[in-house]
């Protein structure tokens, strides 16, 4: 059964998606790919796997969590799973570069490639592909927008010596 519901943060509405007990799903409302809601999902604010991801969400925006520890299922590729695994190693308050993260991901020379998997990732904030910047340390790329990606470096720190 997917499970679905809205959160609302200082950075915006969050769509969370759950299938089981793991997270599929955390899109940023109004930003690119996300998913249409399925007349067949089960909106349950109340879920205890939603409630405890708005807890640590609460904190990790209050400056107060650096990881989370949530279930989490995204579906994708083996390629953009890869990726998706590479990011989520990338620490709070750091950030690495597509080139990096193609090169972790097992596919030196595939910055687009990871780039274009980078935007699909399903679970973003808990799978920090905000912290994916360009080859000279530029903000690009985000789906949930580059003034959200600006603020989450920016509470984590990471923006120290990045250009605008």
């Amino acid at each position: 059964m997917t499970r679905f519901a809205r959160l609302r943060t200082s950075l915006g509405t969050l769509l969370l998606i759950a299938a089981d007990d793991a997270l599929t799903g955390l899109h940023f409302v109004g930003g690119k790919h996300v998913p249409d809601i399925d007349p067949s999902w089960l909106e349950e604010p109340d879920f205890p796997l939603f409630k405890r991801c708005a807890a640590q969400m609460e904190e990790y925006l209050a400056g107060e969590r650096g990881k989370f520890d949530l279930p989490l299922a995204p579906k994708g590729t083996a390629f953009q799973q890869r990726v998706w695994r590479e990011i989520a190693k990338v620490p709070f308050g750091e950030t690495i570069t597509y080139s990096q993260l193609a090169a972790r991901a097992g596919a030196p020379g595939s910055a687009r490639a990871a780039g274009a998997a980078t935007g699909r990732n399903p679970i973003s904030l808990i799978v920090p592909c905000h912290r994916i910047v360009a080859t000279d340390g530029s903000l690009t790329g985000y789906a949930g927008g580059l003034d959200r990606k600006e603020k989450l470096l920016k509470l984590e720190g990471a923006l120290e010596g990045v250009p605008a």
